[in-house]
């Protein structure tokens, strides 16, 4: 079993299953997840909440960080978003990959847009390993 796809199975009971993601594909060089955001994603204006849109990429980029670096874990130390553009109710696909990696820190990049291909936010972020495979 790959890593994403443990981090997918082990999941469901976390963080990950309580917001709803769901896993497309991913490689050691880019991971694409999605969301079907409904209305316990929304703020008081009817939006999707920014904390979710953040959580997405962050989790995305942790993902791709983690394959990339061949480990069982990273831990976020950066974290500058964008928020360009609304999003509202529906399908959101998050695609997040790596733009560099030396010993043990990678900083990945992510982006959310809607059904429509609507960009609504963009992040970077760096990522420390925390735990070493094995």
């Amino acid at each position: 079993m790959s890593i994403l796809d443990k981090m997918v199975k082990d999941g469901d009971g976390r963080f990950w299953g309580f917001l709803g993601c769901r896993y497309i594909k991913g490689s050691n060089q880019e991971v694409q997840i999605a969301l079907t955001a409904g209305e316990q994603h929304t703020n008081s204006m009817g939006i999707i909440h920014g904390g979710v849109l953040t959580s997405l990429m962050d989790q995305a980029m942790g993902m791709v960080a983690t394959a990339a670096m061949e480990v069982d874990g990273c831990v976020t130390t950066n974290l500058n978003v964008h928020f360009l553009a609304p999003m509202r109710q529906g399908e959101l696909i998050v695609t997040s990959s790596v733009l560099h990696q030396a010993g043990r820190s990678i900083t990945t990049q992510s982006e959310v847009r809607d059904e429509s291909g609507t960009l609504g936010c963009m992040a970077t972020a760096t990522f420390r390993v925390a735990k070493p495979r094995g």
